[in-house]
């Protein structure tokens, strides 16, 4: 990877096409989208939107998570996060998050060195120079060292390969995809297709229930 102290803005405007040939997998359509299951009922969803803003690809996720217990609400779960990449570099990061009532944040901006991060839950820092957001669906970025995207913490999670196997679509259509195990700084279960697609995400949270990935 070019080292990011090497890092020169493009002359020229950046297209969605440009970032993947940069190594950036942004899919056709701009859009990327999950709905995410709990006892196989859909409980809130998960979506990506890319698109050009002059030089830089911005990419804005959105999570809207809210599990019922029949007529009353039980948990939600709302995240709204933007990045801002030139070429295959992130040079910013914003994202603001309320779980369960709690409030969460963090931000990170290019510095010249590296991210410069800060957040409520870390002290600010310098990341390494191979950090990136953890955001997914970048299959490359989840081999270094990862910046929280709830409170700016840098986790650095071990990774091992599951093999390949079929995992189903929110279509009900199956897809062949890479299965990954993080475990040790956070514990998540990744899928990527034969293109590096973020297909699959899984976890268990706090009741013990275990939510799951589908992508639309």
């Amino acid at each position: 990877m070019i080292s990011r102290r090497s890092f020169i803005v493009a002359g020229a405007a950046l297209t969605c096409a440009r970032g993947a040939r940069a190594g950036l997998p942004v899919p056709p359509d701009r859009r990327i989208v999950f709905q995410l299951m709990r006892h196989g009922s859909s409980i809130g969803t998960h979506t990506l939107e890319f698109r050009a803003d002059g030089d830089a690809l911005l990419v804005d996720i959105a999570v809207d998570v809210h599990v019922w217990l029949g007529p009353f609400p039980i948990a939600h779960y709302v995240h709204h996060s933007r990045e801002t990449w030139s070429g295959d570099h992130l040079v910013g990061v914003q994202a603001h998050t309320d779980r369960n009532g709690r409030k969460l944040n963090m931000a990170a901006t290019w510095s010249g060195h590296g991210l410069s991060v800060e957040g409520s839950g870390t002290s600010p820092y310098i990341a390494p120079l191979n950090a990136y957001a953890s955001t997914y669906w970048r299959k490359a970025s989840m081999f270094g060292p990862m910046i929280g995207t709830q409170d700016g913490g840098l986790v650095r999670p071990s990774i091992t390969p599951r093999g390949v196997e079929s995992i189903r679509l929110a279509s009900g259509a199956q897809t062949r995809a890479q299965h990954y195990k993080l475990s040790g700084d956070m514990d998540v279960e990744l899928w990527y297709d034969d293109a590096d697609a973020w297909v699959g995400m899984r976890f268990d949270v706090d009741d013990g229930s275990q939510i799951t990935y589908a992508r639309a």
